[in-house]
């Protein structure tokens, strides 16, 4: 991430300059792209949703954790109306749920809805995929091999983090290149309620390296205009990855219970 991208993601933060790690400003400048879409210039609450919404992500929040109106609108300095706006912000997008008379909290995914949210993705990307390898332009495959070649760096790094948000890259811009924007508005409100999931995914012994696999030959046959391998193939990347998140619910490493809890107090105490 360079200088100016940054600086975009610290204007749409609270505190600035951020230290915060380069994995967490990308998570920031998704939800600002997703969630804040129609604020055109950062205000109180679409920080709020944007900083909240990347702890989330970034699982610095985890599934099923309470959120209290109270210790966010101390931690803002600000009345509550503001933080249950955004609240409800990533509520609409699914990282955070707003039961009747309960503390909001952030979203739980069990798996049958996991396993809807993957296939519905595998149909819809493959449709964009097959569209891509139909009228892509020159333009659009050198953006392609210049994220490729990122991807590969990130992979051969061993850098989880770099290829989770490269892997991201990559997919936005298919769905910019295949022109759908009835797609990529689906593609991308599914892609926040996963992307926790997703960089759990990726922890997998060689899910990586087929991720990996499966892009180069992506690649290939949008490069060939071979519509169909494509399709194929962005299908079969994304039921590869839903198997690598059936064994980890399996093996109980994904949170499945649906109560909120207390958010432990040595966190609180690190963020004041």
């Amino acid at each position: 991430m360079d200088q100016i991208e940054i600086e975009k993601a610290d204007s749409w933060m609270s505190t600035v300059p951020s230290d915060q790690s380069e994995s967490f400003l990308n998570a920031v400048l998704v939800v600002r792209r997703i969630v804040a879409e129609n604020h055109d210039r950062p205000s109180l609450v679409s920080r709020v949703a944007c900083e909240v919404g990347a702890e989330i992500i970034e699982n610095i929040r985890g599934a099923g954790e309470d959120l209290s109106s109270v210790e966010l609108a101390e931690r803002y300095e600000t009345s509550r109306t503001p933080i249950r706006e955004a609240l409800m912000l990533l509520e609409k997008e699914g990282l955070v749920r707003i039961p009747q008379r309960r503390r909001p909290h952030v979203s739980v995914l069990d798996f049958a809805e996991v396993r809807e949210i993957y296939r519905v993705r595998a149909v819809l990307f493959g449709t964009v995929a097959a569209d891509v390898a139909t009228w892509r332009s020159e333009e659009d495959l050198a953006v392609f091999r210049e994220i490729l070649v990122r991807l590969r760096n990130a992979h051969d790094a061993h850098d989880l983090s770099s290829y989770l948000w490269a892997n991201v890259e990559f997919y936005n811009r298919l769905t910019i290149a295949a022109k759908n924007h009835t797609a990529k508005r689906i593609l991308d409100s599914l892609l926040l309620r996963t992307l926790r999931l997703r960089r759990l995914s990726l922890t997998q012994p060689t899910r990586r390296d087929k991720s990996m696999a499966h892009h180069l030959q992506l690649m290939s046959a949008i490069e060939d205009g071979d519509a169909s391998l494509a399709e194929a193939l962005i299908k079969s990347n994304h039921l590869h990855a839903l198997s690598a998140l059936e064994q980890l619910f399996a093996d109980g490493d994904v949170t499945s219970s649906t109560k909120p809890r207390r958010r432990r107090r040595k966190q609180v105490a690190l963020e004041e």
